[in-house]
């Protein structure tokens, strides 16, 4: 991690939270063989509690350079921001050892992307968040992300930043405007399309464009349509590619056509190059969120409450927006980013930050699968992806 004279990250270029998702290819033994009796112990040597300090770990470039500083300043509580989730894979990997064994980690707080949240909470990794302590958070939620299908009861997860996957395409290079996830697959561009290494994002966008809903699937069978009309495109020499963040070079260049895309890194290429473009399909788009996890056997509860609660104040979500620029979790936002004026007032009109309710009706979460299932998925897939 590099970080500036203050101590806190620099501002990487096209390095977004998403650019660091390297996927693995299969659940693997690693999750697959856990015994289950994990989610029901709570045994975790969790030691004293001290509030006066929290261990959080996110992704890199994933907070602005001032709200490290300024909690500690307005509430005496020294957090350490450790940019150390590069890979959701990876770093449940990492944690299994100590987890596994009821031994608590070094952090607090983690933020996983959704559905590895919902593996914490199946294997009992996690606590209820103190939600009575957080009147911001219970408060300033959307609406859309009140029990979502990672966490049906709402008491585990809170949203640290949401975005949209759709379609990204260089005008340019297209020739024309983009509206339909049909686009992708049309052999006009055969050769110049690209696809994320993510299965959930290009999976749950071919079904949408196939009329089923990501967000209501059980069995790979359901899904069994969207990974052939992937596996006929791949060995058609329609896609160029499946990349991960990469992707943003070879949109700006016109090497892709199209690809599937996310909302906030398109957003940050589009200021440069205004032949890029972003767009929620008219079949719909892919909603993900990376969300806040208390793990079991830490005890600082109120220094957990203390956090979540301050990041869900709409000025302090607002500045880490304007620095992010993904779609923020926390009502008020906007207003906000008004009420700071300059560059941060011009977001508040932006529609890949602030979708209408249209688009929001129109967006899907990936559903919860089972670990036998999600083996299936993840299995075709990187047949596919050659991963």
């Amino acid at each position: 991690m590099t970080t500036s004279g203050n101590g806190r990250p620099d501002r990487r270029s096209w390095m977004s939270r998403r650019g660091f998702v390297t996927r693995a290819a299969a659940f693997g033994a690693i999750g697959m063989g856990l015994p289950s009796f994990f989610a029901a112990c709570s045994a975790y040597d969790g030691g004293q509690a001290d509030d006066a300090e929290l261990t959080f770990d996110n992704w890199p470039a994933y907070i602005d350079e001032e709200t490290v500083g300024a909690f500690k300043e307005d509430t005496g509580i020294t957090l350490n921001y450790s940019e150390t989730l590069n890979d959701n894979q990876s770093y449940f990997a990492k944690v299994v050892p100590s987890l596994s064994r009821q031994k608590r980690i070094s952090a607090d707080v983690i933020a996983p992307t959704f559905w590895m949240a919902s593996r914490f909470i199946s294997l009992g990794w996690v606590q209820k968040l103190p939600l009575d302590r957080m009147p911001n958070a219970k408060a300033n939620l959307r609406e859309d992300l009140r029990d979502p299908v990672w966490d049906p009861t709402g008491e585990y997860t809170l949203p640290w930043q949401t975005g949209m996957t759709g379609i990204a395409y260089n005008e340019k290079a297209a020739g024309r405007e983009l509206k339909s996830v049909k686009d992708l697959l049309d052999p006009e561009f055969n050769g110049r399309i690209g696809m994320l290494t993510e299965m959930r994002d290009t999976v749950g966008l071919i079904l949408l464009g196939q009329g089923t809903d990501p967000s209501t699937i059980k069995t790979y069978d359901e899904a069994a349509g969207a990974f052939e009309a992937l596996d006929k495109a791949k060995r058609g020499g329609q896609i160029r590619a499946f990349t991960g963040n990469d992707y943003l070079d070879d949109l700006s260049q016109g090497n892709f056509a199209a690809c599937v895309g996310w909302s906030g890194d398109v957003l940050q290429l589009s200021k440069d190059n205004p032949s890029v473009k972003f767009v929620i399909p008219e079949e719909g788009g892919m909603l993900w969120a990376d969300t806040m996890l208390w793990v079991a056997g830490s005890n600082r509860r109120h220094a957990v409450a203390t956090w979540m609660d301050y990041v869900y104040d709409p000025a302090n979500a607002a500045r880490i927006t304007a620095e992010v620029q993904y779609i923020p979790p926390v009502n008020g936002v906007r207003e906000a980013l008004v009420a700071m004026g300059g560059d941060a007032a011009d977001l508040a009109d932006d529609p890949l930050l602030f979708p209408t309710d249209e688009t929001q009706k129109r967006l899907r979460a990936f559903a919860n699968l089972a670990p036998d299932q999600e083996e299936l998925f993840d299995q075709h897939f990187a047949d596919i992806t050659g991963a």
